[in-house]
């Protein structure tokens, strides 16, 4: 399949790439700093390009048959800007298939309750998963597109590909001990399966041990 990795040097965007790579997928990966992807493959190109910018990106992914999109923003307003020239550059380019790195912020871990809205949600985070949340918001609007968002477990780290996971939809999954937790190779993995398969297509998924 042609694809586009939006974000493809990031922590969880690497492993996106390499998880496609390895799948034979045909890859285009847009990144601000194209020197930052040191991988070699004939399936790779890569390209520079700010996902805000709806017309360029319009003309970078063009000819894709879908676009996964791995970014991240501090804050609110620049989030938003990003999630829009996403959708408004996907829409230029005439592809339907849409899918997000979304976060944990917006999974409920009691009925009526987000896991952003409990006492014990780090504060240095709250940025960051308030803007993924409002984005999130606003991307399930979009029903014209073939769109999915990918929540991660309530912690993401750097681990090892195992592919045993279970998958969730809006409530956060967590083992017996009560942890929510998941590799970001792993991640990947439920994500291009999800490319692949298209079981979650105008909803929203998760993944944790």
């Amino acid at each position: 399949m042609k694809i586009t990795i939006i974000g493809a040097s990031g922590f969880i965007g690497g492993a996106l790439l390499a998880e496609a790579l390895e799948r034979g997928h045909e890859v285009t990966a847009i990144v601000r700093n194209p020197e930052k992807i040191t991988v070699s493959n004939p399936k790779l190109t890569v390209k520079q390009g700010d996902v805000a910018d709806a017309d360029k990106l319009a003309e970078l992914i063009k000819g894709s048959e879908a676009v996964v999109s791995s970014f991240n923003a501090f804050d609110t307003p620049t989030y938003m800007n990003m999630i829009h020239g996403l959708v408004n550059g996907v829409r230029k380019a005439g592809i339907k298939r849409v899918l997000v790195v979304s976060g944990a912020g917006s999974l409920e871990v009691a009925p009526g309750l987000q896991l952003l809205d409990t006492p014990e949600f780090p504060a240095e985070w709250k940025g960051i998963a308030t803007a993924a949340r409002e984005g999130f918001y606003w991307l399930r609007e979009q029903n014209d597109l073939d769109w999915t968002a990918m929540s991660p477990a309530a912690y993401i780290f750097p681990g090892e590909r195992t592919g045993k996971f279970r998958l969730g939809k809006d409530t956060l999954v967590t083992d017996a001990e009560g942890n929510s937790k998941i590799s970001n190779k792993d991640y990947a993995v439920a994500l291009i399966d999800e490319l692949e398969k298209n079981q979650h297509v105008k909803a929203r998924f998760t993944a944790a041990y």
